[in-house]
């Protein structure tokens, strides 16, 4: 597996090849340093890479951590994010950076979503509610009957409720990347993240959409236009 620490900037627009307007997230993505290694044969037993994004005052550290960073020789950060099994081959002090990521690789988001606070079933479930007109009153945002009867006599558990929404951690899958820009240490990547301006997220290698099958996928997208185009220029010929 392969990933990076990043902090999500904004979203925009950019035009692909054909001229079509793509909507991207822009995620700035290092530099990267590398802060430990673990192997399994060591005493961590397991093979894994830490990294460390965006620089930090010493003095705002937690002493534990700041022990941390002292025992590697690394420099204080604000973000620690830990990959195992990196592919990459990296020692501590390592900076590894956006090309770490190709054009048309396909990648996991990991964030945490936005705060919304206290919110009602209508907003937090999508609840129709109740009607408007025809007599109802003081029903329109709210849930209805939530018992069961004499039998069981409560609540289940689990049922959809008002209550705290957003602010949890969550996994958008399959994010295509449009660009890569190694100079500006930025990723473009297709479609939305979790989290808001500011917020830092993880960027990791598709683990449902690897590089080998987007690779055989090209291939075969490739062998059908071949076909394609083959088949076209035989009935071209035959209505000569």
């Amino acid at each position: 597996m392969i990933g990076l620490i990043g902090k999500k900037l904004g979203h925009t627009r950019v035009y692909d090849a054909k001229g079509v307007a793509v909507p991207v997230t822009v995620i700035l993505v290092g530099p990267n340093r590398v802060v430990q290694c673990k192997t399994k044969d060591g005493k961590d037993g397991y093979n894994a890479v830490q990294l460390g994004f965006d620089d930090q005052k010493e003095q705002r550290v937690a002493k534990p951590v700041l022990g941390h960073f002292k025992k590697f020789k690394a420099a204080a950060v604000k973000k620690l994010h830990e990959f195992r099994d990196f592919e990459k081959d990296v020692k501590p002090g390592d900076t590894v950076t956006a090309d770490l990521f190709q054009v048309g690789d396909f990648v996991d988001a990991i964030g945490v979503t936005k705060g919304r606070g206290f919110e009602g079933v209508v907003k937090r479930h999508g609840f129709r509610g109740g009607d408007i007109t025809h007599g109802a009153k003081g029903w329109h945002r709210r849930s209805g009957a939530i018992g069961c009867r004499l039998f069981p006599g409560h609540v289940n558990r689990g049922h959809r409720m008002p209550g705290h929404m957003g602010q949890v951690q969550r996994t958008v899958q399959n994010l295509e990347v449009i660009q890569v820009r190694p100079d500006d240490h930025l990723l473009l990547v297709k479609g939305s993240t979790p989290g808001a301006e500011g917020d830092y997220v993880i960027i990791r290698g598709a683990k449902k959409m690897s590089r080998a099958f987007v690779a055989e996928r090209a291939k075969l997208n490739a062998e059908r236009a071949k076909g394609k185009a083959k088949s076209a220029k035989d009935a071209k010929q035959a209505k000569k």
